[in-house]
Formats: C-alpha cells, structure tokens, sequence
C-alpha cells in the first residue's frame, strides 16, 4: 500500500515532457530576443555616432568659411574634401563639397552680389551588418551665408575692393 502512494506523489511532483518543451520554447524566444535587441541597440549607436561625426564636420567646414576672406572663398576655397572615422575595426569616409556661389533670393538687391550662400554637403555609405542588406547612402548638408564686409575683417582687419 505504501508502495503505491508513494509513486502517486512522485508523479504529481515530476514536470511532464510537454510542460518541459514549453518552458524551453518560451525560454528560446526569450534568448532570441534579448540578443536582437543588443543588435539593434548597438546599430543604433553606430548609426547615431555615423550621424555625430558628420554633423561636427560639417560644423567644422562652416566655421572655417565663416573666417575666409572674400578673395579666399570665391578663388582658393577648396570644393572638395574627404574625412575619416574610424570606430573599433570599421572606418567611414565621408566624402564633401562645398558649394560657395549660392544666391540668396531673400535679400535686398543690393546685397544680392555682397552676401554669398554657401552650401556644404557631407554624403557616406554605412556597410550592413551582416550582410543582410544592401550599403546605405546616409547624406547631410548645411547653409551659412558670408558677407563681403564679414567677420573676417573684424578679426583680420582686412579691407577688401570689388
């Protein structure tokens, strides 16, 4: 008689084979997702510090042509230019263009050929991860106007002629 509860409470506390498959499957998906999500959160920190780097080069590019004096940027302002950034074993190059001759149709007529509208344009190409999908063509730009009797003759004390 003992015998026979005894295997009767050993059976109620056992799991059976269904509820084990189960507990393996929600913990598989589980797994599954948690490691999609530290890809895709590290992608998105990739992207973003991608973005960042353009961002600050562009910044960079506009304040050096905020200081150009007028002579230098309608003739010696480079129109092209590549950077770098490298990040762990990956690099990007950024590639740009500086566009000096913009008009800007907003102003009085008579600043139209004393304010220049200048456009700078980064463009890069950000590899997949795993090649899943094809490369990405990420690009940026900003606009910054410079002025004849700009901010590069209040530093420099420069005077300029047309």
């Amino acid at each position: 008689m003992t015998i026979g509860i005894f295997n009767k409470v050993q059976r109620q506390r056992a799991y059976t084979l269904a509820e084990v498959l189960v507990a393996v499957a929600v913990l598989a998906i589980l797994l599954v997702s948690l490691f999609a999500g530290f890809a895709l959160g590290f992608g998105l920190i990739k992207s973003t510090r991608e973005d960042l780097r353009a961002t600050q080069i562009l910044t960079q590019k506009i304040e050096s042509i905020r200081l150009c004096t007028w002579a230098q940027l309608t003739n010696q302002c480079p129109l092209t230019f590549t950077e770098t950034y490298s990040s762990g074993s990956t690099s990007v190059i950024y590639h740009g263009t500086i566009i000096p001759n913009g008009v800007n149709t907003n102003l009085p007529a008579g600043y139209r050929d004393k304010v220049k509208l200048v456009t700078v344009n980064v463009t890069w190409t950000t590899s997949s991860a795993g090649g899943y999908q094809s490369s990405i063509v990420h690009s940026r730009s900003m606009q910054t106007q410079s002025a004849y009797y700009g901010l590069q003759n209040y530093l420099y004390g420069l005077t300029n002629s047309i």
